[in-house]
């Protein structure tokens, strides 16, 4: 179960770390909303109604949004610790990551892979907000890398942590604060081919954990099947973390799609029922876990399904039909914000016999909100 939409199309560019004026803003039902809400955006990557790139912050209830247009297609992100700041990330092979300012709504850095890399989609900040992890590709030798940039100094590379690997996508922060969570796709990829899989004989996956500090993996999980690419993951508040995988074989395999590594360092795979796996035909674009219960919550954009899940047991719990579900957060109350490709915005949560639709917007969302 994991990530890749069928929205293209990557610009290559530029290098370094650049400071920019804001890029156009098209700000949209721009009306007050009482209380937090003025203050609190969800971001994602979006192609609006005429097929441009943007950046897109929307409010928790989907009444008010704004979107920055940008030259290329972006994917995942990540939100400062330190400051009213969200990182959103070029997708795969990307080129550039932007920083955006929820509170001016304007984009003030574009900071380049450069030459010989490219990114891959994710980040993570460190707890204090300094340090910024990206999983990125180092071309000449294929070697998967987390790079860290130094937000202090206008996002100034500053080092980069080797994985023994191919293919980082998602990264997430371990509760310990210096551990790195990170899904090893195991896809090889050049900037010269687009988004041609070059290795699918040879791929060698894992689900990793990452010391920040002294750049150790110190553990290497890998599926049960060498064509199971582990892409999206997110961790719960007890260490659990919960990792999806997308499948590269041939489509009348059924395998597991969903993995899991509990606080206590035990690696398993979730069995959904043979039927269930087919119907998501192989791939899911998200997977939040709730910080308020023992909930995880995975979008499958091919299955059109919404699966709700115990991260702790693995139990299905309930399965919604949403057509191209896309990106997923929890909401902070016990549910999750749902995107959808087809411009919708939903809420789900324990007890609902369907999403409950917040916004519409002709709006793309691609698979992960922020």
């Amino acid at each position: 179960m994991v990530v890749n939409q069928t929205r293209r199309r990557l610009l290559a560019a530029g290098a370094g770390a650049l400071a920019l004026p804001a890029l156009t803003t098209v700000p949209s039902m721009a009306w007050a909303l009482p209380g937090r809400e003025n203050a609190t955006w969800l971001y994602s990557a979006v192609d609006d109604a005429e097929g441009n790139h943007c950046i897109a912050g929307i409010t928790p209830s989907g009444k008010r949004h704004f979107t920055l247009t940008i030259p290329e297609r972006c994917h995942g992100g990540c939100l400062s610790p330190a400051a009213s700041r969200a990182v959103v990330f070029a997708r795969r092979p990307g080129q550039h990551f932007y920083v955006v300012d929820g509170g001016k709504r304007q984009i003030t850095h574009r900071v380049a892979a450069g030459e010989g890399y490219h990114f891959y989609g994710h980040g993570v900040f460190e707890p204090d907000g300094r340090y910024l992890y990206v999983t990125a590709n180092r071309l000449h030798d294929a070697m998967g890398l987390v790079r860290v940039y130094d937000a202090d100094s206008d996002y100034a590379h500053v080092n980069d942590i080797e994985l023994g690997g191919i293919g980082p996508h998602e990264i997430r922060l371990m509760p310990d604060g210096k551990t790195l969570a990170v899904g090893l796709g195991g896809i090889k990829t050049h900037p010269d081919y687009g988004r041609v899989k070059l290795n699918l004989d040879d791929m060698d996956p894992a689900l990793l954990l990452v010391d920040r500090h002294s750049g150790d993996v110190t553990a290497r999980h890998r599926p049960s099947h060498h064509q199971l690419s582990c892409r999206h993951l997110d961790v719960a508040e007890d260490g659990t973390v919960v990792a999806g995988y997308q499948f590269q074989g041939p489509e009348w395999e059924t395998h597991p799609l969903l993995c899991r590594l509990g606080p206590d360092g035990a690696f398993s795979e979730l069995a959904l029922g043979d039927d269930l796996t087919a119907s998501l035909q192989q791939y899911t674009a998200s997977v939040a876990v709730s910080r308020r219960r023992p909930l995880m919550l995975v979008t499958a954009p091919r299955g059109q399904k919404v699966l709700l899940l115990n991260h702790r047991s693995g139990e299905l719990l309930a399965q919604y039909a949403l057509a191209d579900a896309a990106g997923a957060r929890c909401d902070g109350q016990g549910g999750f914000v749902v995107s959808s490709g087809r411009g919708g915005l939903y809420r789900i949560a324990p007890g609902q016999t369907a999403p409950v639709a917040l916004a519409d917007l002709a709006l793309r969302w691609d698979n992960h909100l922020t």
